[in-house]
């Protein structure tokens, strides 16, 4: 099974090995998913729906992830616009409150070994999972931790970049069951079953935690 994820922008691919790893636990069947970049085809300011109409010629999968961070909107207006802008094509949206960034505050020692100095001791400050949708900006929150996690001061800290130390956070974090804490998290899972029911395909047992 071939899924695609059209998302908000490039710093969102850190959604990849999340998706990878919620298709792995939802069913047995093998499933790839890719990145689908649309920047290169249309204009910047393309609507929501011909990003849709590109994403499907540039990756005619079998299940289209599209992603919209809900920031300061209410998550169901989100959900509305990809609803309108998909339209009857089989499709899961992905809705972070209030941006991905948010869901990757889970994993301690990964935010240390993606600063890269395993061995610090400080406190990060992250706030507790089941309070991450509250926090008003996840990205500010990730940034900061990454940094403090570094350690470094001067012109070392000036070189760390902390966009390319978050796509490396996304591959580290081996299990992401703790965002299912999250409301966003959970619709997502139980969108993505219909999805894969829907196709024919073999679901597992929804695991409660």
């Amino acid at each position: 099974m071939i899924a695609g994820l059209l998302a908000d922008g490039t710093s969102d691919k850190a959604l990849l090995p999340i998706l990878r790893w919620m298709l792995a636990c939802t069913s047995p069947v093998e499933a790839r998913v890719e990145w689908i970049d649309t920047t290169g085809f249309g204009q910047p300011t393309s609507s929501l729906g011909e990003r849709v109409k590109l994403a499907r010629i540039i990756c005619p999968c079998d299940l289209l992830f599209v992603h919209r961070d809900a920031e300061k909107q209410p998550p169901q207006k989100r959900y509305e616009e990809i609803q309108q802008a998909v339209k009857d094509q089989l499709y899961v949206a992905v809705v972070p409150v209030r941006m991905t960034e948010a869901w990757l505050l889970i994993d301690v020692e990964a935010i240390r070994a993606a600063s890269g100095r395993v061995s610090g001791v400080e406190d990060l400050n992250l706030p507790p999972v089941a309070k991450l949708e509250e926090d008003g900006d996840p990205k500010d929150t990730l940034y900061k931790a990454l940094r403090r996690a570094h350690g470094a001061s001067g012109r070392r800290a000036q070189r760390f970049h902390p966009p390319t130390a978050v796509h490396r956070l996304a591959t580290l974090v081996e299990d992401w069951s703790s965002l299912r804490q999250l409301t966003a998290f959970r619709r997502l899972e139980e969108d993505t079953r219909c999805a894969l029911s829907t196709l024919g395909l073999a679901v597992n047992p929804v695991v409660r935690k």
